[in-house]
């Protein structure tokens, strides 16, 4: 006696990813081909910190004088950095969990530390939030996966980003190849660049942040 078989044919289902067009075609295939290069003049990198576990970052400002300064929130503690420099400026190793990390405020917010002690600082990273895409004077940051999942993070300056040739008005500047993205953004000073991994912080900076009304070079 033959035995029913067990295997049933495969079901044809619906194509749920939509073709993409040629122009959409071309635009992928430019940012698949865009390595990584330094960024262009005003802008300089100017540290790379390692931060196991990181979960957020957010912007403050040194009271004195404005200068820009990175909260880091992540697994082993709460930090703050100088975004000129890098350099760790205060530390908490043991933020209580209930009241001072920002998965538990509504706004995403949690203590600022040292010189910004007192301020909330607004989180953005693994919990949600968001950094600035854009300057006054026309810088902005994008995000994109065009290989999913590895963001690379691009810097444009005027125009229609990605329209023309890698190097012409847009730059590839990271690749999140090594770690899991968590955020990109300028500081609201505009003169600061972050981009956060779950394992590093890299920032740029540049020495001044012009208006509108500027030409966007600045100085180098």
């Amino acid at each position: 006696m033959t035995q029913p078989t067990t295997n049933t044919p495969a079901v044809d289902g619906p194509d749920l990813e939509p073709r993409l067009t040629p122009y959409q075609r071309t635009i992928r295939e430019r940012l698949l081909a865009a390595p990584v290069v330094a960024a262009p003049a005003p802008w300089e990198r100017v540290a790379v910190v390692a931060v196991g576990g990181l979960l957020g970052i957010g912007f403050a400002s040194l009271p004195e004088d404005g200068r820009d300064l990175v909260m880091v929130v992540s697994t082993t503690g709460h930090g703050l950095l100088d975004a000129v420099t890098g350099e760790r400026i205060a530390r908490d190793r043991e933020p209580d969990p209930d009241e001072e990390t920002p998965d538990t405020a509504p706004d995403l917010t949690c203590p600022g530390l040292g010189p910004v002690a007192g301020q909330r600082v607004h989180i953005a990273g693994l919990h949600g939030g968001g950094l600035h895409s854009g300057t006054a004077d026309g810088w902005s940051l994008d995000v994109v996966t065009p290989a999913w999942p590895h963001e690379r993070v691009l810097l444009s300056h005027g125009g229609a980003p990605y329209a023309g040739p890698h190097g012409d008005g847009w730059w590839h500047v990271f690749h999140s190849g090594h770690s899991e993205f968590r955020a990109a953004g300028f500081s609201p000073s505009g003169r600061t660049v972050a981009v956060a991994t779950s394992s590093d912080v890299t920032l740029w900076t540049r020495a001044t942040a012009p208006g509108p009304t500027d030409d966007g070079e600045g100085q180098a």
